[in-house]
């Protein structure tokens, strides 16, 4: 695993940057806490987006294949008119009575499998799966949580807790066990679900030894911080059965796979055909507005009701709901999951055709628009490949199309454009990616 918090960072000194810029970066490092970075070796400095696009102060282009936060692309004048309207009316909070708040959860809940019947409304995808352990831990009794390897939850105490993604200086809780995906570990497809479930058994054997017990089983089922690991469909269902079947909890983090990103499924968790206890929503919910939310079992946030108090003043606030309603409405109306599911396989395609051309790309996995592409040579070491992975990235971004790396050793290129991605925007990505690859590597 790599030992930089963030591969992918502006490094000062390593960069010749223009007056404007290194100027602003002397302000920002005179006021803002040490734990911020800056994405790539030469950052970037937008001062608008649209649909794909983000532009600098010199009106330069940039696309962007990399940002799933506005699923529907930059500034989407239907969303921004929607938030517009409301914040012009009142913003309310979940106190008061709001028939835009109760209308639209009833329309989020029936995109999910009949047995996720409840809402309740967050800021953050942090705050969601802060509030999932907590309702886990009511309803188990138990307090021990099981992630995967490298995997990413969000930054609350709690979470970063159970965030082993985040570093060594984060200490994660007694409390968490990590499992192994068979994908990383090079166990055959055939053996993937044993495999899964041999780990979550082994983990829950330790956490009961020790009188913890389980009460959740936390996993993004798109593995995004652990390299995109996504295949075989399925292979995380009987390990999961298992901590059900031993009173813990599945809470299936959908920040990422969410809203449709997968194309098949709106949920990335359907694809595995499970059915969770609880889910977390976040960053895609509301186009790049704050607003996220935890859907569950009845009985489980009942328990938790009857016992402890959510109170978040932003969280549900009206301006909020009527964002991630008209983001809901027009993922539907225009069937953007299936629209986003063609062009992915256009991507997949013109990826595996480059990938028989060039040894130095090794493996191709996605799930709908979001895609997990192994750099380096085999045999080339570790270091070697990361550094080749970033070379790719910041040779991309230098010529005008962002994204990013992902996966225990960095060397995995994060591809995860908004899903109203179309067929230029994918030639143009895949045109420049070749660019890149011959520049760094001949």
């Amino acid at each position: 695993m790599s030992t930089d918090l963030m591969p992918n960072r502006y490094r000062p000194g390593e960069s010749n940057l223009p007056g404007r810029e290194a100027e602003l970066i002397a302000r920002r490092d005179k006021v803002l806490g040490a734990s911020y970075r800056l994405q790539y070796r030469r950052p970037v400095h937008f001062v608008r987006g649209k649909g794909m696009w983000l532009y600098d102060p010199d009106g330069r282009a940039y696309l962007d294949f990399y940002n799933n936060v506005p699923c529907l692309g930059h500034c989407h004048p239907e969303v921004n008119a929607a938030m517009a309207e409301q914040a012009g009316r009142i913003s309310a909070n979940t106190r008061y009575l709001e028939p835009t708040l109760v209308g639209y959860a009833e329309r989020l809940a029936g995109t999910f499998p009949n047995e996720l019947d409840r809402v309740v409304f967050t800021c953050t995808g942090s705050e969601s799966n802060d509030l999932a352990l907590r309702i886990a831990r009511c309803a188990s009794g138990n307090e021990g949580v099981i992630v995967s390897t490298y995997a990413y939850h969000g930054t609350s105490a709690a979470i970063a807790a159970v965030s082993p993604n985040l570093g060594d200086a984060v200490k994660l809780s007694p409390f968490v066990r990590m499992v192994s995906l068979p994908g990383p570990a090079g166990i055959p497809e055939a053996q993937a679900a044993d495999y899964f479930e041999t780990q979550i058994r082994s983990a829950m054997m330790d956490l009961n030894r020790r009188g913890m017990g389980v009460a959740a089983l936390l996993i993004d089922s798109i593995f995004s911080s652990d390299g995109v690991w996504v295949d075989p469909p399925g292979f995380i269902a009987s390990g999961a059965a298992a901590v059900q079947e031993a009173g813990g909890l599945v809470i299936a983090d959908e920040v990422q796979p969410g809203f449709g990103r997968t194309g098949a499924h709106m949920w990335g968790f359907e694809r595995h055909g499970i059915v969770p206890d609880l889910v977390t929503l976040g960053k895609p919910m509301g186009n790049g507005f704050p607003i996220a939310a935890v859907v569950g079992r009845r009985a489980w946030m009942d328990q938790f009701g009857a016992t402890s108090r959510y109170s978040n003043t932003f969280a549900g606030n009206t301006v909020g709901i009527a964002t991630a309603d008209a983001v809901l409405k027009i993922l539907q109306r225009d069937q953007i999951p299936q629209k986003a599911l063609a062009t992915s396989q256009r991507l997949r395609e013109e990826l595996e055709k480059l990938a028989k051309q060039r040894n130095d790309v090794r493996a191709v996995r996605n799930a709908g628009l979001f895609f997990g592409v192994e750099i380096g040579s085999e045999g080339t070491p570790a270091a070697g490949r990361r550094l080749m992975a970033l070379d790719l990235v910041n040779t991309m971004r230098d010529d005008g199309v962002l994204i990013s790396t992902t996966g225990a050793n960095e060397d995995t290129l994060k591809v995860r454009p908004p899903l109203v991605c179309q067929a230029e925007h994918v030639d143009l990505f895949l045109a420049t990616m070749e660019r890149a690859l011959i520049k760094i590597a001949g």
